[in-house]
């Protein structure tokens, strides 16, 4: 699916404390960023919106923004500069560990939005998606794991939000054919991986990951390098 570019955020905090994982952006680079989209003549979107708007033929000048995890400082520290460049994003969380923090990483612990918090993003405008149950990896999972994390997470999110779920992200960005499989057959509309451009199909969209020390140059590359990359896998699939 030949589809703009997605962006991949994680953390957006100004703390200077240790960030071994690299998940952790600075709210004035995440501004400077932005600012950047609109020199451009460009629009952060959810990742549905921007879906919706490629099957609609309307994508141009869109690029999608997403943020994975669900840290907490989502809420305090990403949405306001979201809000005041007009931009829209999905937000993944991971439905079995609302309110608590990122026992997946071994340090160090970053709380997660709890349920009000999710409501919040949501009556924002915002998208949620499902990251899972448990931020397990995905990729040689079990049928009853894959099941358990890909079904049980979005039906928890759609009793939390009684709304539809429709996007999904795969821990890591690590998936398999079996992953995918289980993906679209859970539901969703959609779903996107780390930096993988084959099979690149509704169900494992690419996204560029983006760096704690990213500057609006690095951006220009990472945007610059997907439409080459797009045009090479639309290529080599023909």
């Amino acid at each position: 699916m030949r589809i703009p570019p997605v962006l991949m955020y994680h953390s957006v905090s100004s703390s200077t404390a240790p960030d071994p994982h690299r998940v952790r952006v600075a709210p004035r680079r995440l501004d400077a960023h932005l600012r950047l989209l609109r020199r451009l003549g460009l629009r952060g979107v959810s990742l549905g919106e921007l879906v919706a708007s490629q099957d609609r033929g309307t994508a141009d000048g869109l690029v999608g923004l997403t943020f994975d995890d669900g840290y907490a400082d989502f809420l305090a520290h990403a949405m306001p500069v979201l809000a005041r460049h007009g931009m829209g994003a999905t937000l993944y969380v991971v439905a079995g560990r609302l309110g608590g923090h990122n026992a997946w990483d071994d340090g160090p612990r970053l709380d997660l939005v709890g349920a009000d918090d999710v409501r919040a993003v949501a009556a924002a405008g915002l998208e949620i998606g499902s990251h899972t149950l448990s931020h397990v990896p995905l990729a040689g999972a079990t049928p009853d794991v894959l099941r358990h994390e890909v079904e049980g997470s979005r039906k928890a999110l759609e009793d939390l939000l009684q709304a539809e779920v429709r996007g999904f992200c795969y821990p890591w960005g690590i998936f398999d054919e079996a992953a995918a499989d289980a993906v679209r057959e859970a539901g969703y509309d959609h779903a996107c991986v780390t930096g993988d451009y084959l099979p690149g199909d509704r169900w494992t969209l690419p996204r560029a990951y983006v760096a704690p020390g990213d500057t609006a140059l690095h951006l220009m590359a990472k945007l610059t390098r997907h439409h080459l990359r797009m045009r090479g896998a639309g290529a080599e699939a023909a």
